[in-house]
């Protein structure tokens, strides 16, 4: 088969993985000197008058160090360390050479741009994980939604993201970070927007699923193709600094939640069938960060450093070039020139898929065929996480990211679910208790609330357009009564004998009713659909609790970007997940509203520290055509781990918190301990 790369201006040799792109000596890549040759005449305007001789280093006096002198300082210590070394392996030589490459271009516009816009992706993604959660009041009210069908809502999100990292991490290693990152998140704004207009619970939950599974490729990726921008002494700080527009996504959906959900004027309706209410609405704005990054990435370029994997070389050329020349240009230097003409390159696999001709076969034949190459690649390099060279840090990584994953998404669900919880069994004490009383011929046309009545006997009484809410009667009679056009709200009878009754227009229903009696009673026109009644107020401190959540990383966030590479990954994910723990164990002394929100804000604001450990030393760990894959395998855990930690701690609300707090404890402390045995990589060259 011819190569499809036969027209690039590259030399390779017969035995060497590696090539050299352009022309120059064997060294790997070579620079012409400080700027191209130029006639006397010929100097730009930009440098006119202008004697570089003459020019003294503002810094110079106070001592400190030129930039050109440290970035000198360094290479000078990897040329060293590479001459010490018994063998230096292409890969490593490839990996120095970039590093050189991507510190001639600086930091500066090009990244601060990509920053924002890959930021806004990852904000997409936590919105994604807030939105059901927030509008779970309101859809339950408009869906008719059992518990059962509320929790499946609340975890098929995460099941979709599972899905997603997972597949969109290994294809974005094999079709590119930027294309597979764009197809992600317009499938997840397509599905958002479909997911808002759904009126079923069937198709809304599939909605959710598919936007989830969009979504899921965004933390992967981002990581991945932001780091291959950046040079070794930036890259822990402004990972972290990434990590930030997570944070600003739970603000941004708890506080747009609040302020269009409880709006319920904002919708409308077509007849009984379509309902389209506020928080569809707030669906609908949920979607904005993703739009956002979608039409920011259409203006940023693929990753060099996944082209020159590919051996795209001369696409890669050019894109350095574009990141230099951006850069050089902010910073008021337009004569910097890129000096690079060679670049060191692998070159392709024998087993990378090719390119088929048009004229093979159907195109039905050829995309199952492309897909079937595709997926073959990705599911070898999954496999290749285990190698011999890798196979303790994927380990590692995937005990501490399940740990932390389980108990941070366990607690994120146990502490909103402990403070109603509280709320409720403190609405509970307040309850009026009426003990054997007897009323005869009564009209109740004022609403119940909040009162339990035992033994009493109810002899021609009528209830009639009334709210029953937090009522229970037990042991009592009811004897030719009439209840018509009853709303209820956690309303039951108990143990309690019906004569002669007639329910009409109510929505008192079968399960309503504990090892009741009905003698000649009847239930005429009830009502249909839900006709759930929950406070306002109730919603408010959902909102509440997710802000407080999300506000409380800010502190963490800071810290941690500030001294990533001051203390390095290790100290700073181990130490975090320490103290977090501590944090959770802590929770034993917790008995009011307020205690529980104090220690949820505390747990938030260390635990982030150990979440940006744990994403900037993933990218570090493995080479540029696993890293997405592996980020996407290890983020996929996380997905599952969330399930489960959900899960568990949900089931414990009202029963115990002694299991989940030491749950929460032990997975951290686990994590923690095991992070001091991963190599630290804060000096370390990306592969």
């Amino acid at each position: 088969m011819a190569d499809p790369y036969q027209n690039n201006v590259y030399h390779q040799g017969d035995t060497e993985g590696y090539g050299t792109y352009g022309e120059g000596g064997q060294d790997g890549y070579a620079y012409q000197g400080d700027y191209p040759p130029q006639e006397e005449d010929a100097a730009s305007d930009a440098t006119e008058g202008h004697d570089e001789e003459d020019q003294m280093y503002e810094g110079e006096y106070q001592g400190i160090p030129h930039p050109d002198e440290e970035k000198a300082a360094r290479r000078a210590a990897r040329a060293k360390a590479r001459a010490t070394a018994e063998a230096v392996s292409e890969q490593e030589e490839l990996a120095e050479q970039y590093e050189d490459i991507m510190e001639d271009c600086a930091h500066g516009r090009f990244q601060w741009t990509l920053f924002i816009v890959l930021g806004l992706a990852l904000m997409a993604d936590s919105v994604e994980c807030f939105v059901v959660g927030l509008v779970l009041p309101s859809a339950e009210k408009d869906m008719c939604l059992s518990m059962a069908e509320k929790g499946m809502l609340g975890l098929i999100v995460f099941l979709g993201m599972m899905l997603g990292a997972f597949i969109w991490g290994g294809l974005a290693d094999k079709v590119g970070r930027r294309k597979c990152l764009v197809v992600a998140l317009a499938i997840n704004c397509i599905f958002a927007f479909l997911s808002s207009f759904a009126q079923g619970y069937g198709f809304f939950l599939f909605f959710r699923l598919v936007s989830g599974f969009g979504i899921g490729g965004s933390v992967p990726i981002v990581y991945s193709y932001f780091s291959e921008f950046l040079q070794m002494d930036k890259r822990g700080e402004h990972l972290s600094w990434l990590c930030m527009f997570w944070m600003m996504g739970g603000i941004y959906a708890s506080f747009t939640a609040w302020g269009i959900i409880p709006r319920y004027g904002w919708g409308f309706s077509m007849g009984t069938e379509f309902q389209f209410h506020s928080w569809r609405v707030f669906v609908l704005v949920c979607a904005l960060p993703a739009i956002a990054s979608l039409i920011g990435l259409t203006f940023m370029p693929e990753s060099p450093r996944f082209l020159l994997e590919s051996a795209k070389h001369d696409e890669a050329w050019m894109i350095l070039k574009q990141v230099h020349d951006t850069n050089w240009r902010a910073k008021g230097k337009p004569e910097k020139v890129f000096t690079v003409t060679q670049i060191k390159t692998p070159k392709t696999q024998d087993d990378e898929f090719f390119e088929i001709q048009s004229a093979t076969g159907t195109a039905v034949q050829r995309f199952f065929v492309r897909t079937f190459m595709i997926t073959k690649l990705v599911m070898k390099n999954v496999i290749s996480l285990l190698n011999r060279e890798l196979r303790l840090s994927t380990l590692l990584m995937a005990i501490i990211w399940f740990t932390m994953a389980f108990s941070y998404y366990g607690l994120a669900v146990w502490f909103p679910d402990m403070i109603k919880h509280l709320q409720y069994e403190e609405y509970k004490e307040k309850a009026r208790v009426f003990h054997r009383e007897k009323v005869k011929n009564f009209h109740f046309n004022f609403s119940l609330e909040n009162q339990l009545h035992k033994e009493g006997e109810y002899i021609g009484d009528k209830f009639i357009s009334i709210e029953m809410k937090s009522m229970k009667f037990e042991d009592s009679l009811f004897e030719d009564c009439l209840f018509e056009d009853i709303r209820s709200t956690d309303t039951e009878f108990e143990n309690c004998t019906f004569r002669n009754t007639r329910f009409f227009n109510t929505d008192l229903y079968e399960e309503k009713f504990i090892d009741c009696q009905m003698e000649n009673t009847t239930f005429e026109h009830n009502k249909k659909g839900c006709h759930l009644d929950y406070e306002e107020e109730n919603d408010v401190l959902i909102y509440l609790v997710s802000f407080l959540g999300s506000l409380a990383v800010l502190p963490g966030n800071i810290i941690s970007a500030l001294f990533m590479d001051k203390i390095g990954r290790i100290k700073l994910i181990g130490g975090s997940m320490l103290v977090s723990a501590g944090c959770t164990f802590f929770l034993f002394l917790s008995f009011s509203q307020a205690a529980i929100i104090a220690w949820q804000c505390l747990f938030c604001g260390v635990s982030v520290a150990a979440w940006n450990g744990i994403q900037v030393i993933t990218v570090e760990l493995y080479p540029a055509s696993k890293r997405a894959t592996a980020f996407g395998v290890l983020n996929a855990l996380c997905k599952l781990a969330a399930i489960l930690g959900s899960s568990i701690f949900a089931s414990f609300v009202g029963i115990t918190k002694i299991i989940p707090i030491l749950l929460s404890c032990l997975a951290l402390v686990c994590g923690g301990l095991l992070a001091l045995k991963l190599p630290e990589t804060r000096e370390k060259i990306l592969l």
